[in-house]
């Protein structure tokens, strides 16, 4: 019980126990005994497949939260793999009018548009930052107030970060290169908020009455299902890029979503 979680801010306590992060061992098993002041009981109208997608979705509300989504809000996010696409759900859930979304894959732009992005930017790896900001400006008649970033590519945190109105925020949640360059000064002279995401706090009680008031709907986002025995090969086609979620069964009766 540091200080880190007294203040309610969990995830950077460096006592924290996150499973599947070196040197926790995950939890891929059949069963598992967890600590009970982290456990929710889940409603009865929600899947277990659901209640595994809480997790991701926890990224997009915390990294929403710490960008300040409302009504009305305007919204760039880069990336539209599993945490844009939650970010993209829960940003729409929060009241933003408009959101553009950018990708290299028209298969993930599809799945953005079907989950109700307002635009699309496809990507190209040769584009410059400056050119995709300004086609953003053009898309949304102005710049937008928040940028979310889910690559952590460096021309896409720079690309975030001149898209980005002058007095706005810029979230950081993709993980990518330890040093990256970045328009430092553009942002400080724009008076560019830049925040960093960690994983998430306090997110679980949010999410489950989000999925259960059926205000977000997530299971879109599940294209393969594997039994537990074949994790090896779930592994290995999440890897391959192939679809968004990957959905690992433990009940051998329960291969439906």
């Amino acid at each position: 019980m540091d200080e880190f979680f007294k203040s309610g801010h969990y995830n950077l306590s460096p006592t924290v126990l996150f499973c599947a992060t070196p040197p926790d061992d995950g939890n891929l098993s059949r069963y598992y005994k967890h600590n009970a002041n982290f456990c929710y009981k889940l409603p009865d109208t929600l899947t277990f497949e659901e209640g595994a997608l809480i997790e991701p979705l926890s990224v997009g509300i915390h990294a929403c939260r710490r960008a300040g989504v409302t009504l009305g809000s305007s919204v760039l996010i880069c990336g539209a793999g599993p945490i844009g696409l939650v970010s993209l759900l829960v940003a729409k859930a929060m009241g933003a009018s408009q959101v553009v979304i950018s990708d290299l894959s028209a298969e993930r732009l599809a799945k953005a548009k079907e989950l109700g992005a307002d635009f699309l930017l496809p990507v190209k790896r040769e584009d410059v930052p400056q050119e995709m900001a300004r086609r953003v400006e053009g898309m949304l008649g102005g710049q937008p107030q928040i940028s979310i970033e889910c690559t952590g590519v460096e021309s896409s945190i720079q690309t975030a970060i001149y898209a980005t109105r002058s007095g706005g925020v810029v979230v950081l949640v993709g993980l990518g290169e330890e040093m990256t360059r970045a328009p430092l000064l553009n942002a400080a002279i724009r008076e560019v908020d830049i925040r960093g995401v960690f994983r998430y706090c306090n997110t679980w009680p949010t999410a489950i009455a989000m999925l259960a008031s059926k205000h977000i709907n997530v299971k879109p986002l599940v294209t393969h299902r594997f039994m537990l025995e074949q994790a090896v090969e779930a592994f290995d086609t999440a890897r391959q890029g192939l679809g968004i979620k990957v959905m690992l069964k433990c009940d051998k009766n329960d291969q439906k979503p």
